[in-house]
């Protein structure tokens, strides 16, 4: 099976190349360029390198969220523009599951991703077998940190939210920051678990989820409830 797995979730952009669970080719950018510019050299890239035809593809996998509201409508739309033609089936990976399937170990990995406004992103998976452990969540990261105290196995804390559970849990392990960012890899190895259990999808039916209302949603609704507040 030969799987291309995008992740524009966060910060980084990533496109990997896989032969069943073997990478063929990946690459991560992480300097500043926006998802717009970046992705679509890489997903050439990467076809290119490895001698693979869109049309050979067997499966697309993408972060579906959480992350950045336009990067995963960028990473989103990509896949189903290249996976429409042939209605190749597509997988929507949950990015925090995509951090835990880049790692291997024994133990519990949490993974986190910042959310801002003092919140991140967090789900925990068995380290060794990726079984999930908690759904994902937006939470204080003392949530998380909370969580990862009840734990019998040692913790590990991944993503670009770790620092900010860190701060509050001197007994986890860390995580060097270079292995922190989101790789298409993981996205890739989920996505390709997830065909092994039926979960993928037609490319009109993949969807993101944001997890919380977007910045407009939300101060959209404050001014409701403040012009409501008002006329009371």
């Amino acid at each position: 099976m030969n799987i291309l797995a995008i992740d524009t979730a966060g910060r980084s952009a990533s496109v990997a190349l896989l032969r069943d669970d073997t990478v063929l080719y990946e690459t991560v950018c992480n300097c500043g360029l926006t998802h717009s510019e970046t992705l679509m050299p890489m997903v050439d890239a990467a076809l290119k390198t490895g001698g693979i035809r869109a049309g050979d593809l067997d499966l697309y996998a993408v972060t579906a969220g959480p992350g950045s509201f336009t990067g995963l409508r960028i990473g989103m739309a990509a896949v189903k523009g290249m996976a429409l033609a042939a209605q190749t089936p597509c997988a929507g990976v949950s990015t925090l599951e995509a951090l835990a399937w880049c790692h291997i170990g024994e133990g519990t990995a949490v993974c986190a991703m910042d959310a801002r406004r003092g919140q991140v992103y967090w789900a925990a998976f068995d380290l060794a077998t990726h079984t999930r452990l908690t759904p994902d969540a937006a939470a204080p990261a003392e949530e998380a940190v909370a969580y990862a105290q009840t734990c019998k196995k040692p913790v590990i804390y991944i993503g670009d939210g770790a620092a900010l559970c860190y701060n509050k849990d001197e007994q986890a392990l860390p995580c060097p920051p270079a292995l922190q960012v989101a790789r298409a890899v993981g996205a890739g190895l989920a996505g390709h678990a997830m065909w092994h259990n039926g979960q993928c999808v037609a490319p009109a039916l993949l969807m993101p989820n944001y997890l919380r209302l977007s910045q407009a949603e939300r101060e959209r609704a404050e001014r409701e409830a403040a012009a409501e507040h008002a006329t009371r």
